[in-house]
This record gives structure tokens, sequence and C-alpha cells, in this order.
């Protein structure tokens, strides 16, 4: 039994890990938009831009969920507290609701919006519970067994068809080499089955500087699925499961809220006599209905050993790898009384050693997944090429030169730095064509 679950575990990680190896680049300055355009109809769109804030300490809010009031689309703010909102111009009468644990629910009127500077403050909630009772039960364990069990009455069991958008990002030490975005058509099947998502490609773009990597590359091998495996309700094999509860030790930490509703918060991690590397986090669950409204967590890297078995499939025979980090985040909307995979993100730092040099080299792969529009599909069939679990975003995609790129997708805001980058790869471009 420990073995199978080992194998579930390392299945996992293989659709998260890591190439290293050694080749040379050309970079060409003429390269071409491949994506394929859908058959949707041309509406009018509005794009309001801005910063959620934290009410006391202005300080910007991370994550928080952007969503239009009585519809599915929405957004999600990016590291920096930034976001881009697209409103169609049929819901400009609509409300525009924000929402992050911890943190008060806030509405604003579309129609109060600016197009840029927007400034939305969110007000810290206080939660006040003395004695954590759940249904009488005060055993943390007993509740994550209780809401792994709860997908079939209170996560969607439609299957759905969801707009999603992927960004994937590389660095090297702290400067930006490699940027991948890419919009998304996920068909999500219902919670209650064992059927896997598929996932097609609408459109996609990329911008690398192969001189930041030098001759060392790194590819993100599952690119869009990495981020799909996080939700750990459809895919609780990933990480653990009612089977595997007892390699962890579960406690309640302090309870929060999300949307005025009160959150219970569970610390959990692997036991000491468990030498595998396995994860580490928290999850938020809603005190309602039990469900899994967020999970933030890690995997013990501690033993670089077997850490690296797990990420590093290919290197070359001078180099030595392993990661100094592997977080992940995943996040769930409610609507009509069922929760829904919204948002996905990956942070995975290597450190990299070549033999005979004196400084080593850091890289750190970022991907992140926000779902931001959906409908229930009753269709049988579905449109476009389907997408391989192991397929590479970079190998898909290539150049920006389309400033009409997105058209009406909503996407996340790109971080400062990431923007500079951008700018400054373009500029490489334009000297290189000259």
């Amino acid at each position: 039994m420990k073995k199978i679950r080992a194998i579930k575990c390392i299945k996992f990680l293989l659709n998260t890990s890591v190439f290293l190896f050694f080749s040379v680049f050309y970079l060409n300055a003429k390269s071409t938009n491949l994506f394929q355009e859908p058959n949707q109809v041309i509406q009018k769109i509005n794009e309001y831009k801005g910063i959620v804030l934290d009410s006391n300490s202005k300080e910007p809010l991370a994550y928080a969920d952007i969503n239009i009031s009585g519809t599915n689309i929405g957004t999600v703010s990016n590291n920096e507290g930034e976001f881009l909102l697209k409103v169609p111009s049929d819901y400009l009468n609509k409300t525009i609701m924000i929402s992050l644990l911890g943190y008060a629910k806030g509405e604003i009127l579309v129609a109060s919006l600016k197009d840029h500077n927007n400034k939305i403050l969110l007000d810290p909630s206080i939660t006040q519970l003395s004695d954590v009772n759940i249904y009488g039960v005060k055993n943390a364990e007993a509740l994550v067994s209780t809401t792994l069990d709860r997908k079939n009455k209170f996560y969607d069991n439609d299957r759905t068809k969801m707009t999603a958008f992927y960004r994937e990002t590389i660095k090297k030490r702290n400067k930006n080499a490699s940027l991948s975005e890419a919009v998304l058509t996920v068909y999500k099947q219902p919670y209650i089955n064992f059927k896997s998502d598929d996932v097609i490609l609408l459109k996609s773009r990329k911008n690398t500087d192969y001189s930041k990597l030098d001759t060392l590359a790194l590819k993100l091998q599952g690119g869009p699925f990495s981020t799909l495996y996080t939700d750990m309700i459809k895919y609780p094999e990933y990480i653990f499961d009612r089977n595997n509860l007892s390699n962890y030790t579960f406690t309640f930490d302090e309870s929060t809220q999300l949307n005025n509703r009160l959150v219970y918060v569970v610390n959990f991690k692997q036991k000491i006599n468990n030498n595998e590397p396995l994860y580490y986090g928290k999850l938020y669950i809603d005190s309602q209905t039990l469900a899994l409204t967020s999970a933030i967590y890690n995997l013990n890297v501690t033993n670089r050993t077997l850490a690296s078995e797990m990420f590093v499939k290919k290197k070359p025979s001078k180099v030595k790898a392993y990661p100094t980090v592997a977080s992940y985040r995943v996040d769930y909307r409610t609507r009509n009384g069922k929760w829904y995979y919204g948002y996905g993100k990956i942070e995975l730092t290597f450190k990299v050693n070549w033999k005979h040099k004196l400084f080593n080299n850091v890289y750190t792969l970022n991907c992140e997944m926000a779902i931001t529009d959906w409908e229930i599909d009753d269709k049988t069939t579905q449109s476009g090429e389907k997408l391989k679990p192991n397929v590479i975003l970079t190998d898909k995609a290539s150049g920006f030169s389309d400033p009409e790129f997105w058209g009406e997708y909503n996407i996340i805001e790109p971080e400062k730095s990431i923007e500079a980058a951008i700018k400054k790869i373009n500029k490489q471009l334009e000297k290189r064509e000259t």
C-alpha cells in the first residue's frame, strides 16, 4: 500500500517536473504567433485596471477573486494586487464582487469604475472562535476526511466548459528569462466521476531571452495540467486522500473568514517517522458546507536526493540540480451553493551546480491558471485539438507581435518585473531586425 501511494505521489510530481539539458539555442527574431481563433460573437468590451488594497495598511492584496455578480466572468489580482478586468457592454449595470481569505467581502458597481487607477479597499475580517467544535468532533483529521468525502454534494458535478488564462515564467535568479501565456478551454469533468479533465489551446504567446539561460534550459513539463492537478478534490490521489491521511499530522489553526463566512484552518505536515518527501501546509474549510475553499502547501524538499529524483528527469552529467522550493496553491469559488476550481499556482525553485564552476545558478519556474469564465457543457463532443498531459507550453507558442492578441479574454495583470522583461526582449528583437 505504501508503494502504491508513493507511485501516485511521484506521478503528480512528474507532471510538474523539470528537464535539464545541454543544448545551443538560436533566437529567431521574426517569430510568429501560433494560435487558433475561436468562432465567437464579437461585442464591445470595456477594460478596467486597478489595485486591491488592505483598507488599514494600504498594502497590496494578491490572489483576490474579482467576479462580475450574476455571471461566471472574473479574474484574479496578481502578486502586486493589480488587476485587469474586461467587462462585456451588456454587464455595465452589474456589481463586481471581491473576495479574499481573511477579508470581508467587497462590492463595487461596474459603472463607478474608471478605465485606470481604480483602488478597491478590503476590510480585514475579525474572527473570534474560542473553541473549535465541528458537529461535536474536535479532531482535525476527522474534519479533513469529511471534507474529502463531500465532493458528491457540494462541488460542481455538471460537466463544464471553462475558459482559463494560463501563464508560465522562468527566472534566472531575479531576472525574467522566459514568459509564456495562453487562453485555454478546459473541459472540467464532474467531481463525482474519475475521468480526467481535457484542455484545448485557443491562443498562446511567448517571449524568451535565451542569453539569460546560457546553455542550460529549464522546461516545465505538464504545463496547464500541472495547475489543474493542484485541485485536490478532483485529484486527491496526487496529494492525499482518505487512504493515506495516516501519513500526516493535522492540527487546528486560528479560523478566518471568506465572503463573511467562517472558515476553519487546518495545518498538516508529514509525520516524523516518514522519510519520503510529502507535503505540509494549510487547508481552508468552509464551516457551513465543510467544503475546501483553498489549500496552500509545499513539498518537503529537505531530503535533496529523494526530492531531486522526483523532479529532475534528464540533465548533463556535470550538473547537480535539486529543488529548494516546491510550493502549491489552489482556490475554489462558489456559485449557487456549489464549489468549483477557480485558481491554481505552482512555484518551483532549483539550484543548479556545474562541476568546476565557482558559482551556482538558481532558476525559478512559476505557473498559474485562473478560470475567467465557464458554462455548463451539455455537448458530447469537444471542438479543437486536445493538449497532452505532458505538453510543454513553450513549444506551442511564440511571439508577442499581435497587439489585439487577447481580444475580449480576461487575463491576470502581469507583474511590473515581467512587463519590464517583455519590453527589454522586444527591444532586443527590434535591434536584431534592423
